[in-house]
This record gives structure tokens, C-alpha cells and sequence, in this order.
């Protein structure tokens, strides 16, 4: 019979699936299934000649004209991870395991735990993870992606082909997994979907640990860390630590734009820990906070549209270096808070919107799913899978890099269902009501458990409404923060401070105000990066009058800032009054430090740190209202206002804040007790650039009752300034 009338069989129909890579289950069909005494191997191997079975020499047929390899035969002598040979179309031979020769790898119990949401450490089976397996070395991938009806692993080795290794599905979980021999820690790789309705999306891996330089959207296999640390002082110190009645003063940088080198490049993270540390030593903070460093592909979004929930962004080196740039600042008693930003995600198409051709992280509704003036979307709160990828990222911060706390972002934004938006435009909750209820218990579960798994640390809200008990513990019915950002005084203060003099008596109320809430909270006062971008101005320019004045206002801004009761964040650049809004493209203007109006700014600065550090009365009892008394707040007419903080055992300061550029020579203000009394710090000391007035030292009280105390003294209040009196 002439050989060209021999018919090849037809293909099955699992293998046409697996050639078109649409196969939900390929792991039925590829690699070894025993059937009695007979063994068959399937493999799919793009562009391969020809293909053997290295452990029992036998070559494998290819079926048609595909990619498939098949060999059936006994099913003796033949071990359970086998190895193949094939030999490329250019004639390069590869020998390699084949990866569905391997059983399944993650557990039923870290499946179970995951479908429920309490799987506090996801990040540690889902993603990419080198392993060893019956002393085969390779990596393990897995996915959530229940509504793929194919995902693969695509990577060089593969020639990012997503037909060469399509992932196991793990049933109702939703997630895929594969082990593959022979891949190694620095490869890149995605995962590409192939969704119900046949459209493919190729994927940043959610949980990856290591990304690409951005414009790259590739996820990097990262090697397991065998970073050495030498913080254990810190951690154990942390653990007992009384935050709330200690000092805290918060140094907000953004790392790319606070210092670059010669070439206005980005610097590494050892290189900023090196610089930072004696910067921020000098000035006295206790605390830096991070703009998000969780990667992310827009520079310009200054992290907080992110797209790698544990990945410190590779613009500034590897997940080690930045284990570093945490280990220097602890071991030199400087915290590390990072921003942290759950309330929205970004639409880029490699990234978690329509993660698996599904509205899968976000709602599907836009009314719920979408904030229209962000151009972002919202995350599925009340989803198990979703909350659980969200409290797996916080604890992730606090377990892998020792982080000492988070600020969430946009809170507002997720407490409420109407949050910027117009009638209509929102759906209500099952109570008609406009609270986002997943989105309440998903901040409570948030804040108990990196609580209870991190004692020690501590989470601010950025919250700018007047949602009650945001910083309360959860079962007194609170959110459960440790602190929230303090808008209104921060917006009443700086609307004060930018009236011209003349005017500000008759706007008083607005820094008196805050006393009347100022202990329904744990308060933190922020001067943030948002208050100077977007025409807001600079701190400098915000201030009325010449420069000079401005410079006055500024120095009694800061003044009031860390007299008033509440923990301090201040933002880059603001320390030593730069002039121009921040820019995040470019470096702060550091040489303006070599005129002395901003060299005395910055001696300021360093001095109120030091003074609120170190003074008992300025810091133990912050969220207290036993720690503050006005002496007068009536004075609107000359714009001046004194008070008192106390601390323990009856210790106390005097603060007196003069508004206005008229010196108020013989202002008499009542004491609590007689005695001398010495100026310890005047804002317009000549070594901070002001005119020098002041009390020479301090004054003696005298025996004559004032505002409600018995005895008095009788000060000169110098312009635009505040003076801090100590017994």
C-alpha cells in the first residue's frame, strides 16, 4: 500500500483545546496517565523537531501537524517526574522536567482559608515562588482568576507563548497553579487569561513581590530574602512602645523628587536611607511617612495609583534595598510609616481591572465600581478573595519589611457610597443608607489584626469628614485607627494664616475652634503634600504680606503647629520654606538653603521638634484635654492668642501666638504659679530671621489675679510671632 494513503488519525478534541489554548483542565490531557499496564505522556512544545523520553530513551510521535508529542507504552521503570529532550527548529537541543508530571502543590486548607477571606499570609502561596520538589528546583505560580477558562504562565522561556503552560484549575477557588522546573529567581513572567467569553488579558501578577522598571509591566520571580537584620532593638522596644503619649513628628517625603543625583536621577534605597538619616536626625523627627512606594506605572500619580500591592516600586532598587533603607533609619530610632492606598486602583489594562475579563477586584456596577473624578476604580470590599488580598498587602508591609505603620489613603472615599458623586449617580445600602458597609468592616478587620498580628504599630486615617470614632477601638464601635489626620484644623488654620492681619480678628473662631473636637479623636495635625501642588502654593506663599512677613507667618505657623495638642506631619521642603509648589519631577530646591531667612527656617524647625521631643507638657497628652487650658482666647481684637499644656506631676508650658505685625509690649497674662519665668523659644529670634524681640530671657511673676489665675506676667509679644514660657 502506497504510504501516502495512510490517514493520520484525527485529533481529539481535548487536543484541538490544547492547541488552541483554551483548555479549562490541560493537566487531564497533558503529561503521564496510566491506563491499566500502559503509560501515555502528552507534551506540547512549541516549535520542537522532535522530542524523547530521556528516562526510557523512547521518542514521541507528533500528532498531526500540531505541537503535541504523544508516547504510550509500558508503564514500568518510568519515575514520576520524568525528564524530556527536544530539539528546536534551529537545532539546539533543551532537556527539561515536564512541569504536569507534578502533583498538585497548595493545600486544600490555604485554598479553604483564602474562599473565606482569613488567610492573613496570601502573598505566601499565591504569586511566585521559587521551590524545591523531590529535589527538583523550579518555581510555583498560582492565580485567582475564576473566570478564566484558560491561564497560563507566560514568560522568555516560553517566548511568552500562553499555549506552552496552561495552569491547573483548582475548582470553585477560582485559582490556577503550576509548578515549572528550571525557572529561576529573576525571570520575568504574566499570566494571560483566557476569559468565558474567549478574549485574552495578559496580567501583572497581583501578588508579585519584584516588578520591572516601569514603562515595563512584567512581575519579576523573586528570590526568598535572606536579608540580614539588625533591628531587633527597634522591634522589641516597638512592642511596648506608648504611642499616644509619647512624641511623634512626622517627616512626609516623596522618595523620588526629596533628593536626585548630579543627573537629576532617581537615587537607590540605601543611597536615600544614608542621606535621610542625618537629615532628619538633625531636624528631630521621630518619623518619616512614604508616599506610596507600592509599584506603580505613572510617576505623576506619586504612587497612590497602584498597581503592585507588594512590590516596593523598582524605580529605586530591589525589595532588599529596601529592607535596608527600613533596617538603617530603625537602627538609628527613626520610624518608617508607609501610605498605603485601598480605597481605589488604576484602569491600566496589565493590572487588576478586569483582572479575568470580570469585574473580579472592582464592582461591576460603575455606581459602586468607579470613582468618576479619579478616572479609578473601587475595590469589592464585601468580596472574600478581594478583602482577603487587601489584609494580606498591610500585613505584608508590617511582617516582610518591619514597616511601623500605615496611613490610608482616601478614607472618606471608601466610607461613603455617595462620596463625590451626583443623584443618582450612587445606589444605596440594604438600609437605604449611603454608609459603604464592606467597606466599614474591611477598615475595622484592617485595623484589628495589624494590631493584633504587629503589636506596636499603628494606622492613620485620612479621613475628612465627621464620620465619629474613626480612631476608637473596633469593639467600642469604632473604625479602630490609631490616629486620624486633623483636615478641619488643618483647613481652618491655614485659612486663618493666609488673611491679611488687618483682617484676621475677625476670623479668630477658626483657631479656636479645634478645641471644641480636638479630643473626640487621636489627633495627627498634617501639613501634607496636598496642600502645596495644584495652585495651593507653597507654605511660604501662601502667606500674606512682604517677604519678611511671610517669613514671620511661617514661623508662627509652625509655632502653633507643635504647641496645639496632636501628633505632627510635615511635608518635604516645608521645613526650610522652599518657594515654589512641590513638583514631583524634579528634586527640592535644596540651594535655597544658602540664604538665611530659609537657613533660619530650618533652625526653627529643628528647634520646635526638639522643644515638642523633649517637653513633657507639649506631648503626653496630645489626644488628652487634661493637657491643654486656655489662659485667653478672647483677644481677637489684637489677634492674640495664650494658652497652657500640661503634662505630668503639674509640669506646664506658657504659649502666647501673636497674629498680627504689631509688637504688644506689657501684655499681662495670668500663671498658674509664682515664680520666674524664662522664654525658651521666640520665633523671631534673629537666628531663626526675625527682629530679635522679645523678653531677654524671661520675666518674674507678679502677685495680681489674671484671666482666672492668681498671678500674672507682663510680656512683650513680638510681631507675627509666638514665644513658649517655661518656670
Amino acid at each position: 500500500m502506497n504510504t501516502t494513503d495512510i490517514q493520520t488519525p484525527p485529533l481529539s478534541d481535548d487536543a484541538i483545546r490544547i492547541i488552541e489554548a483554551r483548555h479549562h483542565d490541560p493537566y487531564c490531557y497533558l503529561g503521564r496517565h496510566d491506563n491499566g499496564k500502559e503509560t501515555t505522556i502528552r507534551v506540547f512544545i512549541r516549535d520542537a523537531t522532535k522530542v524523547r523520553i530521556i528516562d526510557n530513551g523512547k521518542a514521541m510521535r507528533r500528532l498531526g501537524n500540531s505541537d503535541l508529542f504523544e508516547w504510550t507504552g509500558p508503564n514500568k521503570s518510568l519515575p514520576q517526574q520524568y525528564q524530556l529532550q527536544w530539539t528546536s527548529g534551529d537545532g539546539e537541543s533543551h532537556n527539561t522536567y515536564d512541569p504536569y508530571s507534578f502533583p498538585p502543590q497548595l493545600t486544600d486548607f490555604d485554598i479553604h482559608l483564602y474562599g473565606e477571606g482569613k488567610h492573613l499570609a496570601a502573598y505566601q502561596f499565591l504569586g511566585a515562588h521559587p521551590r524545591t520538589i523531590n529535589g527538583i528546583s523550579g518555581v510555583l505560580f498560582a492565580v485567582w482568576a475564576p473566570n478564566g477558562e484558560r491561564v497560563s504562565v507566560v514568560y522568555s522561556g516560553n517566548q511568552w507563548d500562553g499555549r506552552c503552560n496552561p495552569m491547573r484549575s483548582r475548582g470553585c477557588s477560582g485559582i490556577w497553579e503550576i509548578f515549572l522546573p528550571g525557572v529561576t529567581a529573576g525571570t520575568l513572567y504574566k499570566f494571560e487569561i483566557r476569559s468565558q467569553d474567549g478574549s485574552l488579558h495578559l496580567k501583572t501578577d497581583p501578588y508579585g513581590q519584584q516588578s520591572e522598571l516601569r514603562p515595563g509591566t512584567a512581575s519579576i520571580i523573586r528570590a526568598e530574602s535572606d536579608y540580614d537584620w539588625q533591628d531587633a532593638h527597634w522591634l522589641e522596644q516597638r512592642r511596648s512602645h506608648d504611642w499616644m503619649h509619647t512624641p511623634m513628628s512626622i517627616y512626609e517625603i516623596h522618595l523620588s523628587s526629596w533628593q536626585q543625583d548630579d543627573d537629576g536621577n532617581f537615587l537607590n534605597y540605601r543611597e536615600l536611607a544614608e542621606r535621610l538619616v542625618p537629615y532628619v536626625q538633625k531636624l528631630g523627627f521621630t518619623h518619616i511617612e512614604l508616599l506610596p512606594i507600592t509599584e506603580h506605572p505613572l510617576d505623576a500619580s506619586w504612587g497612590y495609583q497602584t498597581t503592585g500591592y507588594f512590590c516596593p516600586t523598582s524605580r529605586f532598587g530591589t525589595p532588599d534595598d529596601f529592607r535596608f533603607f527600613v533596617d538603617h533609619l530603625h537602627r538609628h530610632n527613626i520610624g518608617v510609616i508607609l501610605d498605603w492606598a485601598p480605597g481605589h486602583f488604576p484602569k491600566d489594562a496589565h493590572a487588576l481591572a478586569r483582572f479575568d475579563g470580570s469585574a473580579l477586584f472592582e464592582h461591576e456596577d460603575p455606581r459602586r465600581g468607579e470613582h468618576r473624578e479619579w478616572g479609578t476604580l473601587i475595590f469589592n470590599y464585601g468580596r472574600n478573595e478581594v478583602r482577603n488580598f487587601l489584609i494580606s498587602s498591610a500585613l505584608y508591609w508590617l511582617s516582610e519589611f518591619h514597616i511601623d505603620g500605615l496611613r490610608v489613603d482616601a478614607v472618606a472615599s471608601m466610607l461613603y457610597l455617595d462620596y463625590s458623586r451626583e443623584d443618582g449617580d450612587w445606589t444605596p445600602n440594604c438600609h437605604g443608607g449611603n454608609e459603604n458597609l464592606e467597606a466599614i468592616d474591611f477598615l475595622r478587620q484592617l485595623n484589628q489584626l495589624t494590631h493584633e498580628e504587629h503589636p506596636g504599630t499603628v494606622t492613620l486615617a485620612e479621613e475628612s469628614t465627621s464620620w465619629p470614632m474613626v480612631s476608637r477601638p473596633v469593639w467600642l464601635g469604632g473604625l479602630g485607627f490609631s490616629m486620624k489626620w486633623n483636615m478641619g484644623w488643618m483647613n481652618d488654620t491655614l485659612s486663618f494664616i493666609e488673611e491679611d492681619p488687618v483682617h484676621r480678628k475677625y476670623h479668630h473662631d477658626k483657631l479656636t475652634f479645634s478645641q471644641i473636637y480636638a479630643y473626640t479623636e487621636n489627633f495627627t495635625l498634617p501639613f501634607s503634600h496636598d496642600e502645596v501642588v495644584h495652585g495651593k502654593r507653597s507654605m511660604l506663599y501662601k502667606m500674606p504680606g512682604d517677604e519678611w512677613q511671610q517669613f514671620a507667618n511661617l514661623r508662627l505657623l509652625y509655632t502653633y503647629m507643635f504647641t496645639h495638642p496632636g501628633k505632627k506631619l510635615l511635608f518635604m521642603g516645608c521645613e526650610f520654606a522652599q518657594g515654589p509648589e512641590w513638583n514631583c519631577a524634579k528634586a527640592l530646591d535644596w540651594y535655597v538653603l544658602d540664604y538665611p531667612l530659609h537657613q533660619g527656617m530650618q533652625h526653627l524647625l529643628g528647634d520646635l521638634n526638639k522643644k515638642y521631643c523633649n517637653t513633657d507638657a507639649l506631648h503626653r497628652f496630645d489626644f488628652e484635654s487634661r493637657g491643654f487650658s486656655w489662659i485667653d482666647c478672647h483677644d481677637a481684637e489684637k489677634s492674640v492668642l495664650s494658652y497652657l499644656r500640661k503634662g505630668e506631676d503639674g509640669n506646664f508650658v506658657i504659649v502666647v501666638l501673636n497674629f498680627t505685625p504689631v509688637p504688644r509690649h506689657d501684655y499681662r497674662i495670668g500663671v498658674p504659679e509664682k515664680g520666674s519665668y524664662r522664654e525658651t523659644l521666640n520665633s523671631d529670634s534673629s537666628f531663626y530671621g526675625g527682629s530679635n524681640c522679645g523678653n531677654k530671657g524671661g520675666v518674674e511673676s507678679e502677685n495680681i489675679a489674671w484671666n482666672g489665675m492668681p498671678q500674672s506676667i507682663s510680656i512683650t509679644i513680638p510681631p507675627l510671632a509666638g514665644i513658649i514660657l517655661e518656670k
